[in-house]
């Protein structure tokens, strides 16, 4: 596995770079974040991912060992591939997409071309445990309103609603209205049900 190059700046485009070392060119595919990171010196040092196919070999490569993580963590989600998780990176920087992932903004992540509801909410739904772990967060910091949205969908439940079903209403429901109440968010279901 190739962690990292280091050599001279070749060529360098928002798609790739092409980094000399040891009279050999690399090839180097980037995101817009990495691009923008990249100085115009003569020598750099990019942290890579070497993804090996039946058919290629693709490198790709990151100013910080921060957005690599955010890479691999993306691609290791089903249905999102390198070029996903390229334009993720090109769209974002790390930490928005930390934010998103731990914050469950479905509506930033999906904001990204090429991803739709099904992937955003998929993506957010295998890597939050993740994202909280890896980076100490504090899930209760983070989204004070989980636990009025867990009360919400227990008591719709004891009245006989279908916990699925309104889950994604109460969902909508918080995310329109930061401050509001337990109460308020069972009378806002019961009306949309």
């Amino acid at each position: 596995m190739i962690t990292h190059i280091k050599g001279r700046l070749f060529e360098k485009s928002p798609t790739n770079v092409v980094i000399e070392t040891n009279g050999i060119g690399y090839l180097v595919n980037i995101s817009l974040t990495t691009f923008a990171q990249i100085p115009d010196n003569e020598y750099i040092k990019l942290y890579t991912h070497l993804q090996i196919k039946e058919d290629s070999h693709s490198l790709f490569g990151f100013y910080t060992i921060k957005e690599r993580e955010i890479f691999r963590l993306l691609i290791s989600v089903s249905g999102v591939g390198t070029s996903t998780a390229r334009t993720m990176l090109s769209s974002l920087n790390p930490q928005e997409i930390i934010n998103a992932i731990s914050s469950d903004n479905v509506s930033l992540v999906q904001s990204v071309k090429g991803i739709g509801s099904k992937t955003a909410q998929r993506l957010i739904i295998e890597l939050r445990d993740k994202v909280l772990k890896i980076y100490d967060i504090d899930d209760t910091i983070v989204n004070p309103n989980n636990t009025i949205k867990n009360e919400a969908l227990s008591a719709l439940e004891v009245l006989g609603i279908n916990k699925k079903s309104a889950e994604r209403l109460v969902d909508q429901i918080v995310n329109e209205n930061q401050n509001i109440s337990v109460e308020e968010i069972i009378k806002k279901t019961l009306k949309n049900i």
